[in-house]
């Protein structure tokens, strides 16, 4: 789990920018063990986010207070913890089971209604 604790999310990236582009601007921190950027399965172009992990997790929140809102390669970032949103839902999962929501097909019926009137 400690290697979560220091996994920074990118967002925002320019469809330009490598994994070699991301650690040097992110390397001053301190040191990084992971640079990925997430590409599309079947372009294999960026998606426009990726994730930097730092070895300890302190340089990790450092980076992320100081590169939040930063300029890289004509683009403004997006820096935030890597788990913060899932360790959310972790929490109050059991409440919040998204699958059994059949109720949502009720909510279309207006659209139906106007398809017949067409014709």
């Amino acid at each position: 789990m400690s290697s979560e604790e220091g996994k920074l999310f990118v967002g925002g990236l320019n469809f330009n920018t490598d994994e070699q582009a991301l650690e040097d601007h992110f390397s001053s921190f301190g040191p990084i063990s992971e640079v990925v950027i997430v590409k599309d399965r079947e372009t294999q172009r960026s998606r426009g986010f990726g994730f930097v992990a730092f070895t300890n997790p302190e340089h990790a929140s450092d980076a992320m207070r100081a590169m939040n809102g930063e300029s890289l390669d004509g683009r403004q970032i997006r820096v935030d913890h890597a788990g913060k949103s899932a360790q959310g839902t972790r929490e109050g999962g059991h409440g919040h089971n998204y699958s059994r929501g059949g109720g949502d097909q009720g909510y279309g019926s207006g659209r139906y209604d106007s398809r017949p009137g067409g014709s």
